[in-house]
Formats: C-alpha cells, structure tokens, sequence
C-alpha cells in the first residue's frame, strides 16, 4: 500500500530556458542554459507555480504567478526548451506543499525578493519578510518534499546548484511546444511611466522591509 501511495505523489520541478533579454543575459554570464525555474504539481505539466514578472513587459509587476507553457514561449517563440525533474515525495508531504503554495497565493502581501536574485552570485542568496524569487520558493518547495538532503538553507540555492540537488529525479530534458494561448494578457505592453511607478513600487516595500523586519528580528 506504501508502494502504491510513492508512485502517486511526485512534484516535477522544472528549469526553464527562458528566451527573455534578461535571460540571454543570463546565459552569456553564467554560461548555463537555464535560467528560471517552477513548480507543477502533475504530469500534464501546464501550470508552473513560481515567482516571476505577471507580464512580458513589465518586470518588475512580479511575484507568485501561476505560469503557462505560452509565458515561456511567448509571441512568436513556438517552444522553449525544459528540463523536468519527477520528484517522489510523501502523501503526507505533498499535502503540506499544496497548502503552503495556497497559503501564498491567497496572500497578496507576498512581493518578489529582486535584491537576492541580482546578489545571488556575490551574497548567495537572503531572506526578506515575504518575499521570494524563483529560486527561493521552488527550493523552498524541495524542502518541504524531503526528498534530497539540502546542506544549507533553501534561499542560498541557486538554479544550477539545485540541478545538481535533484539529477537522480531527471524525468525528461526537451523542447515543448505551446499549443494555445492560456494566460491571455501575457503579451500586453507596458509603457515606461509604468513600468518606472512598478519599479519604485517594489524597491520601496523591500528596503521597508529589510530594515524594518532585520530591526525587528534584531530586537527579538
């Protein structure tokens, strides 16, 4: 009966290629394909739970998104190139990972922590009150699954390092074609005025809450 439940609860953890600027960028730096990463719950891999702009555009409008295949091969892009672990977790497990990913998408006051992610290669990743990037949550997500021993914190992995954490779940590493378009206003642009407002927007809560919180903590 254990048996049975193992083979039925699994997470895939999926890196992603992404064909953005920042990406490109990414990639001639690191020289590492991936540059982004999520979280589906199933097989049918066409909801990714992670942390990421809310439109192509604009991105610094970003936090918790639930993404779809056409968020990564966006406008005229026709596939976008994945690597998927399938990883075993716990019935028991994959229920707390359900209700955390609920938690935080019920919570709007979740922000996107921008200043680990442009630090991560000097600093190796920090913690701000509610807040996430990609790599936060998902390794986050990892540890709740205790699948793999983590050798220290889930904010100081990054995505290659967690590529190295879960190489014995590789489930399948592939092009992926978009079939439709499912997140409808993806594409929508956004002008400068409010893209700079989103920018100031975000800056403002993390610097609040990195001297008010780390203030806080200090007093405890």
């Amino acid at each position: 009966m254990k048996k049975k439940e193992n083979q039925n609860n699994y997470i895939y953890v999926v890196l992603v290629k992404a064909l953005t600027g920042l990406g490109k960028f990414a990639r001639l730096t690191s020289k590492y394909d991936y540059t982004h990463i999520a979280v589906c719950l199933d097989e049918n891999l066409d909801k990714f739970y992670t942390f990421s702009r809310r439109k192509h555009y604009s991105p610094f409008d970003c936090g918790y998104m639930v993404e779809t295949l056409d968020c990564y091969a966006f406008g005229k892009n026709k596939n976008v190139k994945l690597k998927i672990f399938k990883v075993p977790v716990s019935k028991v497990n994959k229920e707390k990972i359900e209700e955390y990913i609920n938690k935080v998408s019920n919570d709007s006051s979740y922000i996107f922590n921008f200043y680990s992610m442009i630090t991560m290669s000097i600093c190796h990743g920090f913690k701000v009150y509610k807040a996430h990037n990609c790599m936060s949550f998902v390794s986050e997500i990892i540890e709740l699954s205790e699948a793999v021993n983590m050798s220290k914190p889930y904010y100081k992995y990054n995505i290659k390092e967690i590529d190295e954490l879960l190489s014995e779940y590789l489930y399948k590493e592939d092009f992926f074609e978009k079939k439709k378009i499912e997140t409808k206003d993806y594409m929508n642009y956004v002008g400068l005025i409010k893209n700079t407002l989103y920018f100031i927007k975000l800056n403002s809560k993390l610097i609040y809450r990195i001297i008010a919180k780390g203030k806080e903590k200090d007093e405890k």
